[in-house]
């Protein structure tokens, strides 16, 4: 018997799980009959071997619906709540830090990558990214490693961790 991961959960905003469901919509209603309509009409012109216009849409077709998939999938593992504001990074949290030995704060926001549109002055990673994967679970004033993707390993000081507010 195969085992199948448990779907992670993922922290959006709620201006981005609002547009993202938006899209969703348009996707599966407006989008995919207009793409359908211009497959119909490319059909109709016949020889489908040298029909540019039928092989086009049906590559954009293909695209939309892994498009819809994927927003399908990361919808029905959104949450928007917000984060308990309990000093320990996790998801939908600002989180301040500075490498060790060093003066300078830095602050990004922990969560899916999709809110960089919605949010474009914030720094956002996701948990599953190595900085977010090193800090997830740390506490305000504690010192984690992180493994930079230059094979380094860096100490990290967790200056604040404070939940994200719109």
């Amino acid at each position: 018997m195969t085992q199948h991961a448990q779907p992670t959960q993922v922290w959006l905003a709620t201006t981005t799980f609002d547009r993202l469901t938006a899209e969703l919509a348009d996707l599966k209603g407006p989008q995919r009959q207009e793409i359908i309509e211009r497959i119909s009409s490319a059909r109709d012109e016949g020889d489908l071997k040298e029909n540019g216009g039928y092989h086009a849409a049906k590559d954009e077709q293909g695209k939309m619906e892994a498009r819809i998939l994927q927003l399908e999938e990361m919808l029905r593992n959104a949450t928007t709540e917000a984060s308990a504001d309990d000093g320990i990074v996790s998801a939908g949290k600002m989180v301040t830090y500075r490498y060790a030995g060093d003066d300078e704060n830095e602050t990004f926001l922990l969560g899916a990558r999709e809110i960089d549109d919605d949010h474009p002055d914030l720094e956002v990673f996701s948990p599953q990214s190595p900085l977010g994967s090193a800090m997830l679970g740390a506490t305000k004033g504690s010192t984690v490693d992180f493994d930079a993707p230059n094979g380094k390993t860096l100490k990290i000081e967790i200056i604040d961790t404070v939940p994200f507010s719109e």
